[in-house]
Parts: C-alpha cells; sequence; structure tokens
C-alpha cells in the first residue's frame, strides 16, 4: 500500500483538489491528512476530505508540521501493509505528477529519501529564493552533503525508515531540517528529484513565521556556534592568564585547550546535541577530533603565515573559521552521530 502524507492546518479548497487529481491518477494510493488542530472553522472542509475516501486524523491543539508528520508516521507503524509513504503540504505547492514521480521513484531507490527539489525558476518570493539558498550552504558546509531544495517539504521513502524518521526530533519545521542533517549519518541517502517550482501570489496557507520558524530550523548549528564562542573567550581567557603566571607559551596553550576542550565536549554533549549515551565513547572520539584539529591548526597556521606571509591575528581568525565548520561536521557525524549512539549501546 503507497500512502500519501498530509500535514494540514487551516487548509483551503487547494486541499480537496490535491485529494481529487491524486485518486485519479493512483486510486489505489491511501491519503492521510492529519488536521494539526485547525478548528471548527475548518471542520467541514476535513469532513469532505473524508466523504471522498481519504483518513483524517486530528490533534486537538496546534502542535506542528513536524508532530503531524509523526502522527501520521506512527498512523503507517500499526499498518505493515504500508510499502512507501510521500509526504506533500496542502497549500497547492506540490503537484500531484510530482507526488506520483516522487512514489515511483522510492520502488527504484528503496534505501534512499527522495527530495522533490525545486530549482526556484521563474516568480518566486525573495525571502523563499534568499531563505533556500542560505539554508543550502550551511546545510552543505554543516554535513558535508549539497542539496538543491534543503526547504522542500516533498519528500518519499520506503516504510523500513518509519522507525527511524520517528526517533528525528522537533515538533514543528526544524523537524524536516532535523531529519536531513541526521541522514548522512544513519547512511541514508538522498535521491534529488527535479519538481516544478510553483508558488501563488496570494498563498496564505503557508504557515512558516520567517523568525520563529527559521531560529528552530538553525537552532543546531546556533547552539554549536555559542558553545563555540564560549569556548573560544574562555581559551584567550585563560591563555592570556596562565602565560602571564608561569611564562611558557607551550604549556599555556596545552593547558588552556584541556580547560576549554572540556567545557566545548560538556556543551556540545548536553544542550548542542543531545548525546543520550554513557561518555566513555564519545569522550574518546572526540578527544582523538581534538587531536586532529590542534595539529591541523598548527599546520594552517604555519602554512599562512610562513608560506603566505599573512599576518598572526588574520592568520588566527581563518584557520579558526575553516575549522569551526569541519568540528560542526565531524562532531555531528562521528562523536555526537545518532549510529554511534546506536554503536555505543546505550
Amino acid at each position: 500500500m503507497e500512502v500519501v502524507l498530509i500535514p494540514s492546518y487551516e487548509p483551503n479548497q487547494h486541499l480537496l483538489t490535491l485529494i481529487s487529481e491524486l485518486q485519479q491518477m493512483r486510486p489505489e494510493c491511501k491519503i492521510l491528512i492529519v488536521d494539526d488542530g485547525s478548528g471548527p472553522d475548518y471542520a467541514d472542509l476535513f469532513h469532505q476530505a473524508e466523504t471522498m475516501g481519504s483518513i483524517v486524523l486530528q490533534h486537538d491543539g496546534n502542535r506542528g508540521k513536524g508532530a503531524g508528520l509523526k502522527t501520521g508516521f506512527t498512523w503507517l507503524m500499526v499498518h505493515p501493509e504500508c510499502t512507501a509513504v510521500v509526504c506533500a503540504d496542502s497549500d497547492g505547492q506540490h503537484l500531484p505528477n510530482d507526488i506520483v514521480l516522487c512514489l515511483d521513484t522510492v520502488a527504484a531507490h528503496p534505501n534512499c529519501m527522495i527530495l522533490g527539489v525545486r530549482k526556484f525558476k521563474g516568480h518566486v518570493p525573495l525571502r523563499s529564493r534568499f531563505g533556500n539558498t542560505v539554508t543550502r550552504l550551511v546545510f552543505a558546509s554543516t554535513s558535508g552533503v549539497y542539496l538543491q531544495d534543503t526547504q522542500t517539504g516533498l519528500r518519499a521513502f520506503a516504510a523500513e525508515l518509519l522507525p527511524w524518521v520517528l526517533t528525528v526530533e522537533g515538533d514543528r519545521f526544524e523537524y524536516e531540517m532535523n531529519m536531513l542533517l541526521e541522514a548522512p549519518a544513519r547512511n541514508i541517502p538522498f535521491y534529488q528529484l527535479e519538481i516544478e517550482t510553483v508558488y501563488e501570489k496570494k498563498n496564505h496557507s503557508s504557515h512558516f513565521h520567517t523568525f520563529t520558524d527559521s531560529v528552530r530550523v538553525y537552532l543546531p548549528i546556533l547552539k554549536f556556534s555559542s558553545a563555540s564562542l564560549i569556548s573560544a573567550l574562555l581559551d584567550y581567557g585563560l591563555l592570556l592568564l596562565i602565560h602571564a603566571w608561569t611564562g611558557e607559551l607551550l604549556l599555556s596553550v596545552v593547558a588552556a585547550r584541556i580547560c576549554t576542550g572540556a567545557l566545548n565536549y560538556w556543551l556540545n554533549r548536553k544542550f548542542v546535541f543531545k548525546h543520550r549515551t554513557a561518555m566513555t565513547s564519545s569522550l574518546l572520539r572526540y578527544t582523538g577530533l581534538a587531536v586532529v584539529l590542534l595539529t591541523v591548526n598548527y599546520l594552517l597556521l604555519r602554512f599562512f603565515t610562513v608560506s603566505w606571509s599573512v599576518p598572526l591575528g588574520i592568520g588566527k581568525i581563518l584557520v579558526e573559521a575553516i575549522l569551526w565548520i569541519f568540528s560542526y561536521w565531524m562532531q555531528r557525524a562521528f562523536v555526537f552521530s545518532p549510529v554511534a549512539m546506536q554503536k555505543s549501546g546505550d
């Protein structure tokens, strides 16, 4: 059984049109809708969806898109006849042809997460074009994977991935970004399928709040940046203090790095990546990474200052910027990855 999962909050007639067109194109496909607390004003529309043959699950109040998707995934987990699921939006941005194409692609690539990606051609709002460009670059720098469209809600995968997607954190728009961030660590490849870019000038069914939801999407990176900044400030302070006390530069550098490394490890484990396992395995991986970073830091700094005659202060900034990206990627993929949590047996 193939399923189209549509989380919906305060939808309009686009939802009913989508249901009708999907039923004509793929009559054997089941349509599962999650009403995310839209309220009594929308009860008639969801009743019409049920009358048309869709299954409608309901939240008592608005809990967010991620929560809506998880409610649908939980329902699918108790229906083993489900073989593939495609997640689509109800606002008219995902065309029936593209939804069906994603389902067909699952059969050809059962181990992949299928992403319906847009090229953002034509009349696309500047906010959407700019937001996707920034998110795409940030995602590529922190994950090592380039995606053409990181904000697409059109995603499909085989039922075997349902247990994993239910473990991904987040209840609102950040859930979809967290899913993308965790997939590489789970060795789940992406298959990007180009779809048509659809935007309506008066699309009031989009419930993405530019500031609050953007903060949620970028929160893992913002938290990592904050932890890195705190550690860097402490590192400089301890370096100066220990050097003033001992007069030994090497001792000062090593001692400061040990102290700030311990703080940085604790912050990243507890607040950034929320690694809920025993410390032993992740601490060993973090220590190994710290040694690598310290070595690379020295080599790069020597290269900039000696080979290119870059001033030490500027060279230090360049090296730290380069290693910040590498450090985030390695800590997510290697030190605090979901796979590492499973292998540690915690």
